[in-house]
């Protein structure tokens, strides 16, 4: 016998006797212990039906092939954000802004009362041609001039937000939904008066919660997708808001 063969012997010799020194607790567990393991776990794979192993097969291929489409939206949007901000933000605004006016008459309308289409789309170009640009470069003018994520420049942004953007914004807003419905300025400047403070005090109580997280956590390229999200909600109110046909109404 070689001297290999023989050190092999004498190592696997000191191994078993050291492992039959072990207490039983660690014998039991220990996988020399337990060779007859592997062949049981071969038999089980074995005895698999071919038609189990497809619905196995079927649903970890239908799992991976659902999470990569999911991924690879997200992978196409973010490829867009960076390669078409502007026009990205603006189909972004203006498709959430046509589902939250469709939710809005939804709410509001009777049952028998057919959707306002003509409604739905001035609101939808709004989001698009208005709201979208107007995000993108409000979110890019704050994170230049207020690079930080502390505490302090979070709250700074959201006050700038609600002294500065908020009125312009929604005054713009209720003058565009007015003239597209056929208001003349005196009329316009009627709904103003009733509308935009209830709606500017509405904002106070709804938006700083909005703008403390998409200013803390969410990064400038996403802030307007943020910011849109939360609009959803806010724009159902919005929208009846600008509806209204009674100037007189509270």
């Amino acid at each position: 016998m070689s001297s290999r063969n023989m050190a092999k012997q004498l190592f696997l010799h000191d191994l078993s006797t050291t492992f039959r020194q072990c207490p039983p607790h660690v014998r039991r567990f220990h996988p020399l212990n337990k060779p007859h393991d592997f062949p049981h776990r071969i038999s089980l794979r074995s005895s698999f039906s071919p038609k189990t192993k497809a619905s196995f097969s079927s649903s970890s291929s239908s799992s991976s092939k659902s999470n990569s489409k999911k991924v690879g939206f997200v992978d196409w949007y973010l490829r867009k954000l960076e390669t078409y901000p502007v026009i990205t933000k603006s189909i972004t605004s203006s498709l959430i802004f046509t589902a939250a006016d469709l939710t809005s008459q939804m709410i509001t309308s009777s049952s028998s009362a057919s959707y306002d289409l003509k409604r739905t789309f001035r609101m939808a170009i709004y989001g698009g041609l208005i709201l979208g640009p107007s995000q993108h470069m409000w979110f890019n003018f704050l994170s230049k001039i207020l690079p930080n994520r502390d505490l302090a420049t979070t709250l700074k942004k959201i006050l700038m937000g609600q002294a500065v953007f908020g009125p312009v914004i929604n005054t713009v807003f209720f003058s565009y939904n007015g003239a597209l419905q056929g208001k003349n300025g005196s009329e316009i400047i009627a709904m103003l008066k009733r509308d935009l403070l209830p709606t500017l005090l509405g904002g106070a109580l709804f938006w700083p919660i909005c703008d403390f997280v998409t200013f803390k956590y969410i990064p400038v390229h996403l802030q307007p997708l943020m910011n849109s999200s939360c609009a959803y909600v806010w724009t159902i109110y919005l929208s009846y808001m600008a509806n209204r046909t009674n100037l007189t109404e509270a």
